[in-house]
């Protein structure tokens, strides 16, 4: 798979006025994977495309598109256990065709997961009730977030704005939907630009794909009934300038992003080893510091530093709805991609 790279002009100044910044172009709105517009921000248009398939699955010879209501991963063959389930691949523009074994057009193979408690998952074979139908003319659909890796190896992670309707306060890394014909690479740096502000100028990044996560919102039963269900893609994309230098050129869309901090390999193994739905937690290291250094926008749009307790990133998804801020779970599948991918390097 070709690892081509997309001409971003290069700016450079320092942590700009976050109010002043307004991305440049707009899509539909997505579920936690990324970040929706807050209420009087910038609107992104119905998608154009909510019937094409953007999820097809290869399970009798030729592509299908996958029903809204049905889990990718059992599709695929997903046993009762936690994954990952290794899937080959077709990345094509804006679209994405799975199989459990090679096909012709495969361009890698990835692992694919989904958490415990999979909406999707549960609802595969349980009958019905009146008041529970979910869409029937929906497919699933795609997005891709980045893990931008700094040249000192650290990763970026931005917490969602607490205006927004789904998953206020999350910490995620940069993503969204893919739209119609767009490149997935593309994709993520286009939205690495409108909720971070940051270009990657061309010829000193390159990129990998991770490893592929079914997600829903709400992300368990007891919070309702799904009304969003994507297959996200993650990009580790790997830049030849340090933590500091894209720092300084990071510019928030506070519509978006309240924060953000840059993770190191030992805090992102101890935020990666609380896997939540798991009823036995994993042993963490004695020497973890007590908090990371974060920054914060106010609402003056000026930032400052935040010292955010581990407390707060070791946090685990809660039974029942509720706000508080955590890591998401797809996003500490994604570390764990990440650190594997550190290990092999070594």
């Amino acid at each position: 798979m070709g690892h081509p790279q997309k001409m971003c002009p290069d700016f450079p100044g320092t942590f700009r006025n976050p109010a002043t910044f307004r991305p440049r172009g707009t899509l539909q709105e997505e579920a936690s994977l990324g970040h929706q517009r807050a209420p009087g921000g910038p609107q992104r248009p119905q998608s154009r495309v909510m019937a094409a398939a953007r999820v097809q699955l290869l399970l009798s010879g030729r592509p299908e598109s996958v029903s809204f209501a049905r889990s990718v991963c059992g599709l695929l063959g997903a046993g009762p256990g936690l994954g990952p389930w290794p899937i080959h691949c077709g990345l094509k523009r804006g679209r994405l065709v799975l199989s459990s074994r090679p096909f012709p057009g495969a361009s890698a193979r990835l692992p694919l997961q989904r958490p415990p408690f999979c909406p999707f998952a549960a609802l595969d074979g349980r009958p019905r009730v009146p008041g529970s139908e979910l869409p029937t003319d929906r497919g699933v659909d795609l997005g891709v977030a980045v893990i931008l890796q700094s040249s000192d190896k650290t990763v970026l992670l931005t917490r969602r704005a607490r205006t927004l309707s789904v998953s206020p306060n999350l910490w995620v890394p940069p993503g969204g939907h893919v739209e119609l014909e767009e490149e997935l690479l593309d994709g993520g740096l286009r939205e690495l630009w409108e909720e971070c502000g940051l270009h990657l100028p061309q010829g000193q990044f390159s990129w990998v794909p991770l490893g592929l996560w079914e997600s829903a919102y709400p992300p368990r039963l007891s919070w309702g009934l799904p009304k969003y269900h994507h297959i996200v893609l993650y990009l580790l994309v790997i830049s030849q300038e340090s933590q500091q230098q894209l720092q300084a050129r990071i510019q928030p869309n506070p519509s978006e992003v309240s924060a953000l901090m840059w993770l190191t390999p030992d805090v992102a193994a101890a935020v990666a080893a609380t896997e939540d739905g798991t009823e036995t937690p994993r042993l963490l290291p004695q020497d973890l510091p007590p908090s990371v250094l974060a920054l914060e926008l106010e609402e003056d749009g000026r930032a400052r530093p935040l010292v955010l307790p581990m407390s707060t990133l070791l946090r685990m998804i809660p039974t029942m709805a509720e706000g508080k801020e955590r890591v998401s779970t797809g996003t500490k599948f994604a570390l764990r991609l990440w650190l594997q991918h550190l290990g092999r390097e070594k």
